[in-house]
């Protein structure tokens, strides 16, 4: 006799063999009931933004233990380390000079971590490094960043140079994630806790967007006024939900391999 299959893995197969479009539905249908019940939960949804970093820095710490345990740094992409620390030193620069706060403590912090794992993959891990891998060009990121910074920024009071740099951070980090994801792409196979970062970063993620989501309901659409006026309030919504989708296939996977008991990844052709 058979044994019954659990719950999450018949609800997973019925997913998987959905075409597209309806995929497509059901990941809007979970946001938006993830959004309404931490609309409910969460009273200042200035914590969600703080939770976002706080969970950042804790997929931080999971590379950094992967580093000192395991003395490897196969699978993980130097170039996206590279790009978070430039848009994390441009964020940090630029809280310091128009808004000092919590935020400015935390970025410290992941920024200070973030250039202890380049610094291990660069000399200490190099042997291990997976470069021929990690093959996704920065300046494809970086460039049209800076060029749509130039163009699109904020229009505060703020000196310009420090708009644009403050739009620059703000499009990078959207995208910074692309060389990981480029990694895993061509290894097919993720190791652990390679995985638990990514999957930190997509909740984190998940959990920016929803600050900015939340904050516009509450506010009524104020804070777009608030932000300035043109294209810029609008680009930092789009960003927000721009990276958010970039890891929402992989955490899909992630759930998954973690319910079906699953120690390694094993991602599907096209997946990211």
């Amino acid at each position: 006799m058979r044994a019954p299959r659990r719950p999450i893995h018949v609800a997973t197969t019925w997913v998987r063999r959905q075409p597209p479009k309806v995929k497509a539905f059901l990941a809007v249908v979970a946001g938006m009931t993830a959004l309404v019940l931490l609309r409910f939960i969460v009273h200042d949804h200035d914590n969600l933004f703080v939770a976002a970093e706080a969970v950042h820095s804790i997929g931080i710490s999971v590379l950094i233990y992967k580093l000192m345990k395991e003395k490897t740094c196969a699978g993980l992409s130097l170039k996206t380390q590279e790009l978070t620390a430039m848009f994390l030193a441009v964020r940090l620069y630029c809280s310091f000079v128009m808004e000092y706060d919590i935020h400015t403590v935390l970025d410290l912090a992941t920024l200070a971590t973030t250039l202890w794992v380049i610094y291990m993959i660069r000399f200490k891990l190099k042997s291990s490094y997976m470069e021929d891998k990690d093959n996704f060009a920065i300046y494809y990121v970086a460039a049209p960043c800076a060029v749509l910074a130039l163009l699109i920024h904020p229009s505060t009071s703020h000196n310009l140079l420090n708009r644009i740099l403050w739009a620059f951070c703000v499009y990078l980090e959207a995208v910074s994630v692309l060389p990981q994801l480029r990694v895993m792409q061509n290894t097919k196979i993720v190791e652990p806790f390679t995985a638990h970062y990514v999957f930190a970063l997509g909740v984190a993620r998940f959990l920016s967007c929803a600050h900015w989501v939340l904050q516009v309901l509450d506010t009524r659409g104020h804070l777009l006024v608030a932000l300035g006026y043109g294209l810029w309030p609008s680009m930092v919504l789009i960003s927000e939900i721009v990276q958010t989708f970039i890891l929402a296939d992989f955490c899909y996977y992630y759930v998954k391999s973690v319910f079906g008991g699953q120690l390694v990844l094993r991602l599907p052709s096209g997946v990211v």
